[in-house]
Formats: structure tokens, C-alpha cells, sequence
């Protein structure tokens, strides 16, 4: 069954807009395992503006579960956080100085010897490594190269075309894309705008997907609904 990674930097946004420690983002994590998940993603910035360098070490010393830490490795505070935390897996994204939140996957052609590099850093250090790509079959042959252990397919693009109507359109690239990446000896996770709807349609036409990601849909849905049944809910979306 594909596992579910709760991403809790929105629990972080709200703690920081007032300061003091209230939502509790430990507590947040540790919750989020009680209630089903079987991981924990967090994505620090270098600004802090939402999961801060200490709450990564707070949590990982305190949960039972696989944590992910996605970023910049070109940022070199975010290269020795991970170095030091050891994560199950660290995954890795193209991100830009200030962006709002990830929004494209790594061109693993023109990047292969860097990427190469920095995944052999981390699998030296015993840490699962992960890619943030497009679906696009060139850029999943190109993560095969880099020695990767997964890809996680950026999923906006599916959301977006879900959500006005065009599934079929909507699955199609991330599929072959999916297809290519077994094919090819990697793991795959998936993650970006994925919530409770459009989940079913992607587990069903790609069910060897091994994790994904989910944050801002999932707290969305907490706030009206409750953090321990949302979890649950988005588990039973999970089931194939």
C-alpha cells in the first residue's frame, strides 16, 4: 500500500505568524503518527518562515515513523541540517531563493554531474535520496543516471487538469512516466496539490507509487473536518 508522508510546514506558518510555540509542531508530528500517518515531511527555507532547522531536530528525535526532509541542496545549510538530522530520506528539489513553494521538477540532464555528487553525498551518510522531477520520461532516464534512489513526480500539472475535469489527460504523462521509472529500477513517490479527491484516480492507475507527500490540502481539510479523521480519510484514498 502507498504510504502517507503528513508535511506539517503549514502547522509551522501558523505557529510563526503569531510567534510563541502555539500549535505545538512537535506535538503536531508526533499527532499526525498517533493518528495513522506513516511519515513525517518537512521542507526548511533558509528564511525559517515556516519549518525551522530546530524543529527538524526536535522531531526526529521524537518520532517512531520515516522522516523526509525535502530542500535545496544547493543551499549549504540545508546540505549540513541533513548531514546531521540522517533522515530516512532526504529529497531533494530545485528550489529558488524566496519561492513561495516548489513549483518544477530538476532538468536531471543538465544537472547530472552535480546531482550526481550530492546523491552520493547522502547515500554515503546511509540517507534514502529522492528527486523531485516532471513527468516527462527524458528527465525520469536522466534521474536513473544520477543514482537516485526514487523520483517523486511533481503532481501539480494532475491536479490541475483533475480538477477541471480532464483525468484521463491528467494521469496519462505521469503513468508513462511511472512505467519508465520501474522499468528503470527506481522507487516512486509523488507529491504537490494532491488531497483526498484526486488521490483515488492516481493510486488506481499507478498503484506501485511507494509514498506520497501531502501538507497543504490535508491541514486545509483539518481545519473543518479534524486532524485525526483527515488522516484517516486520506489513508482509506490510499487504498488501491
Amino acid at each position: 500500500m502507498t504510504k502517507l508522508s503528513v508535511n506539517i510546514n503549514k502547522i509551522a506558518t501558523l505557529r510563526n505568524s503569531r510567534g510563541g510555540n502555539n500549535p505545538n509542531v512537535l506535538k503536531a508530528a508526533l499527532d499526525a503518527v498517533r493518528f495513522g500517518a506513516d511519515g513525517i515531511t518537512v521542507h526548511p527555507r533558509p528564511d525559517e518562515r515556516h519549518i525551522r532547522y530546530s524543529d527538524v531536530r526536535d522531531i526526529k528525535k521524537h518520532i517512531s515513523v520515516e522522516l523526509n526532509i525535502e530542500g535545496n541542496c544547493r543551499e549549504q545549510s540545508f546540505v549540513d541540517l541533513v548531514l546531521e538530522v540522517k533522515p530516512a530520506q532526504v529529497t531533494l528539489v530545485p528550489d529558488t531563493t524566496g519561492q513561495i513553494t516548489s513549483d518544477h521538477g530538476w532538468d536531471t540532464i543538465a544537472n547530472r554531474d552535480y546531482l550526481q555528487q550530492m546523491i552520493s553525498l547522502f547515500k554515503s551518510a546511509g540517507i534514502r535520496t529522492s528527486i523531485f522531477v516532471d513527468p516527462d520520461i527524458t528527465m525520469v532516464e536522466g534521474a536513473a543516471q544520477t543514482g537516485t534512489d526514487r523520483i517523486e513526480l511533481y503532481t501539480e500539472r494532475y491536479a490541475r487538469l483533475f480538477e477541471n475535469g480532464n483525468k484521463e489527460a491528467a494521469v496519462e504523462p505521469y503513468y508513462t512516466s511511472a512505467i519508465r521509472a520501474r522499468e528503470l529500477g527506481l522507487q516512486l513517490n509523488a507529491g504537490h496539490d494532491l488531497d483526498r479527491f484526486n488521490l483515488p484516480y492516481l493510486i488506481q492507475h499507478i498503484p506501485w507509487i511507494d509514498e506520497v507527500s501531502i501538507g497543504h490540502a490535508l491541514i486545509c481539510d483539518a481545519l473543518y473536518l479534524g486532524f485525526e479523521n483527515v488522516i484517516q480519510l486520506y489513508k482509506r484514498a490510499l487504498i488501491k
